[in-house]
């Protein structure tokens, strides 16, 4: 029998909604299908017993508040998770349950036998054995990136009203937009969400606790050539294509994604097109140390000059603007949070994970708004794929970990 009986229907019900952001809109949010999506989460708090439940009209976040029942002066906690999901196929999911996981066995996820999450490719798969996991069918994203903590918050406060014995202080929760674009913090009305301290439940497998994430920029590289008949093109051409191509071999060749772990930054190039008239590069820039990083901006400029230099006139323009920093920058100066967290996670023997983690959460952006926002595991696995799956024994540990963290606040401050 499982511990929050409406978790796993919960999430059932949001993954099997499409909500993938736009990342070539410009609308807050970027598509209408979270906006709809957002308005039934709202109009489910309310259902449950929150108060104030609205929309920050500048970014689209659904805001509620739980009061305390503690009586004290407990910090005001709040928690955050992500609706929309990533660029990925995300029409007519259609989650898999497999009971009691073997922790050996490949799994089928398409009818047809093409698609199988493979513990040869995926050995995280082991420490799973007994356990009930939700998969893919092969044909699209699960959504558990971040639906998992959406329906994990939710159950939480859920379990607050249906047990009013039980003491905490006040609790805010906020449902977000365009996480996945990068965007959706960017207009988050912090003095509106009104807390000490928050965490983000985004998060991947049990016990991660991140509270150091990259310093993020986004370059785009625009390449102007001469296009002319290729039968009298010497001398004359200049082949924006393979000035594109002349520009990306100046990149340092070992600073990619798929060569460096760890605090090691890279250059990641994904997106490349164009004509011999005119060519577009869009990087993205990633490194734990700021300097490093700002010293990573700087070289795509100065390949640009170089290959302006050759030519004597400016055919290479490079565009750069920062995405999010390093939330670590600010929560160094107040641990309180992350200690509590991992007090909280001994407290219910799950072992901290704590490491840099490679990306950035919407918590990059507002730790930097004056709420300190460390980043809680949510449960998914192989985020952003077919092979995306989540452990719904880990995703009942991550209500766990927050009435834990609750209960530590109200009983440290009163």
């Amino acid at each position: 029998m499982a511990k929050y009986e409406t978790l796993l229907p919960r999430f059932l019900k949001y993954v099997k909604v499409n909500t993938r952001s736009n990342p070539d809109s410009k609308t807050v949010p970027t598509d209408p299908k979270e906006v709809a999506f957002l308005k039934t989460l709202a109009q489910e708090l309310t259902n449950l017993g929150l108060q104030d439940v609205h929309t920050q009209a500048q970014s689209g976040y659904v805001v509620a508040t739980l009061p305390a029942n503690d009586g004290g002066n407990t910090p005001v906690f709040g928690y955050i998770a992500h609706i929309d999901t990533a660029d990925f196929n995300a029409e007519n999911i259609d989650p898999q349950i497999h009971e009691n996981y073997d922790g050996e066995s490949d799994i089928q996820l398409s009818k047809d036998g093409k698609w199988v999450l493979k513990t040869s490719a995926f050995p995280a798969l082991h420490n799973y054995k007994g356990q009930t996991l939700i998969t893919t069918d092969g044909t699209t994203l699960l959504g558990s990136d971040d639906k998992s903590g959406a329906a994990e918050i939710m159950t939480a406060m859920e379990y607050y009203i249906n047990h009013p014995e039980v003491k905490h202080g006040e609790i805010r929760v906020g449902f977000a937009p365009d996480e996945e674009t990068g965007t959706g913090a960017d207009h988050f009305d912090a003095k509106d969400f009104n807390t000490k301290y928050a965490y983000t439940v985004d998060g991947g497998p049990l016990g991660e606790l991140e509270y150091e994430t990259f310093n993020a920029a986004q370059t785009t590289v625009e390449i102007q050539g001469n296009e002319v008949h290729t039968a009298t093109a010497k001398g004359i051409m200049v082949n924006a294509l393979q000035v594109g191509i002349d520009y990306h071999n100046l990149v340092p060749a070992g600073d990619r994604p798929e060569l460096t772990d760890g605090r090691q930054g890279f250059f990641h190039l994904f997106k490349m097109e164009g004509t011999p008239d005119h060519a577009k590069l869009v990087y993205i820039i990633r490194d734990h140390d700021r300097k490093v990083f700002e010293q990573r901006k700087q070289e795509l400029q100065n390949i640009a000059d170089k290959l302006n230099a050759d030519f004597g006139e400016e055919r290479v323009t490079v565009e750069t603007h920062d995405q999010y920093y390093n939330m670590r920058e600010i929560l160094e100066k107040d641990m309180t949070p992350v200690e509590i967290a991992k007090t909280a996670m001994e407290n219910l023997d799950i072992t901290p994970v704590i490491y840099p983690v490679r990306g950035g959460t919407d918590g990059s952006k507002i730790s930097f708004m004056g709420i300190p926002t460390p980043n809680l595991f949510a449960g998914g696995e192989n985020m952003h794929s077919r092979y995306e799956f989540v452990s719904a024994q880990t995703m009942e540990k991550a209500v766990d970990l927050i009435l834990e963290i609750n209960k530590l606040n109200s009983e440290q401050s009163n």
